[in-house]
């Protein structure tokens, strides 16, 4: 899968280039340029979302077509709000992502700035981060582990699941709808969705003090390694979503 994910990551760069290449050599047009010998950003953005925050350069090669390099990154924690196979972690997030997309504009050139602002991404990122998944519980508290319920085998004691998630050197191609329209001649607003098809992360799971409930005949080990091998192999594991905001400025 990861071999898949890099040779999808090619093609889609090579459409980018093949994309931009096509491109006027020098149009100049309320304010966009582009020119072969001038590669001068036409604008940054400030974004923040679930691959982290960080910022972008971009560049506007005609009303139809521009292009962002960015990069997030920083780490986010989320508590008791992640689900991963059924199961809700606290998740503290170690992101590290570049990127190159193409913007598409379908209707770059109208004279309504919300439809100028609708646009489809594609590009690809180099990834490299990491997840920290962590769950506790407490006496009398019960915690749901591949779909079956697990309790203190020690009373008294913490239980808890721990583990890691990563996509560690990971090309991966991307594919996302956005809206960016400008406030005014400078400033305007973006978010985007999307998802990166990165292949199954590599992921690790241990357990500490959980028994079984009664009546549940899997042992807490036995239920973490099939947690931990569904989501190395699960298909829908293979996309990473993404969602993010932000605000740009254009000169």
């Amino acid at each position: 899968m990861k071999t898949l994910a890099t040779l999808l990551a090619v093609s889609v760069l090579t459409s980018v280039a093949g994309t931009v290449m096509a491109a006027d050599d020098a149009v100049v047009q309320d304010g966009y340029a582009f020119e072969r010998n001038q590669l001068i950003p036409t604008g940054v953005r400030a974004e923040v979302g679930t691959t982290g925050y960080g910022g972008a350069l971009l560049w506007t090669a005609n009303p139809y077509v521009g292009l962002a390099l960015g990069y997030n990154g920083g780490d986010i924690s989320w508590t008791d709000d992640v689900s991963v196979n059924g199961t809700k972690y606290d998740v503290d997030m170690d992101n590290k992502l570049a990127y190159l997309n193409a913007e598409i504009r379908p209707w770059g050139a109208s004279e309504n700035r919300w439809a100028q602002g609708l646009y489809m991404a594609a590009g690809v990122a180099y990834l490299d981060s990491q997840y920290d998944l962590q769950k506790r519980i407490g006496d009398g508290e019960t915690l749901s582990i591949d779909g079956k319920n697990y309790q203190l085998a020690v009373p008294g004691q913490e239980g808890n699941v721990r583990g890691q998630l990563s996509y560690e050197n990971d090309i991966a191609p991307y594919l996302g709808l956005g809206f960016a329209p400008k406030i005014n001649k400078n400033w305007g607003v973006f978010g985007e969705v999307g998802a990166y098809y990165t292949g199954n992360p590599d992921v690790q799971l241990t357990q500490n003090n959980l028994a079984p409930v009664v009546g549940n005949p899997v042992s807490a080990q036995d239920a973490v390694n099939q947690e931990a091998n569904q989501i190395a192999n699960d298909d829908k594991f293979q996309w990473l979503p993404v969602a993010k905001l932000g605000v740009s400025y254009h000169w």
